[in-house]
């Protein structure tokens, strides 16, 4: 499974509101159950919280990839919001623990065994495609979100004049740092 197979308009969110990480986190997720992704708002924040308990999936630059697996999850996914402000989030990239987040790629993943492959290629897919200075910058500038889910799958959008984009990514890849368990 690819990212773009993933990618659906319907659980992206440009102005999230929130103030909070649960606030978020809870918004992300009533369009997850809007869209038929979910079953159970409850369930699915939940067992989000279970994967935040193991270690941080704040990974700099603003960016924050909560993920876990549930039984709530009818359709497998990546809610995506771009915050109206900043949301205090947890991070090894910072000397408090801390940083400041403004985009939350949620991921929707059933907990059934055979997804849990898929789910660890998605994510590693994402945080290596996040790892683009260029990229990260355009997401914070999107205007629109077929052009958020462009940004995200095509690499030649990300890419500067004279540069290639696996250059690119493996420049700044090694500054990402999210525990992908």
């Amino acid at each position: 499974m690819e990212l773009k197979e993933i990618l659906d308009e319907k659980i992206i969110d440009l102005e999230l509101e929130g103030t909070t990480k649960d606030e978020t986190l809870r918004n992300l997720s009533k369009r997850l159950l809007q869209a038929g992704y979910i079953s159970d708002v409850d369930q699915f924040v939940k067992d989000i919280y279970v994967r935040e308990a193991e270690g941080p999936t704040g990974m700099g630059h603003k960016i924050s990839i909560p993920h876990g697996k549930s039984s709530a999850v009818r359709k497998i996914g990546i809610a995506i919001g771009r915050c109206v402000q900043d949301v205090k989030w947890e991070s090894c990239m910072s000397e408090d623990g801390y940083q400041d987040t403004n985009i939350i790629f949620l991921f929707c993943v059933s907990d059934d065994n055979n997804f849990a492959e898929n789910h660890m290629k998605l994510l590693a897919d994402l945080a290596g495609k996040l790892g683009n200075d260029n990229r990260v910058r355009k997401l914070q500038e999107v205007t629109s979100k077929s052009e958020l889910i462009n940004v995200i799958i095509n690499d030649s959008a990300c890419v500067s004049e004279g540069e290639k984009a696996s250059d690119q990514e493996e420049e700044t890849i090694e500054e990402l740092d999210i525990d992908l368990l």
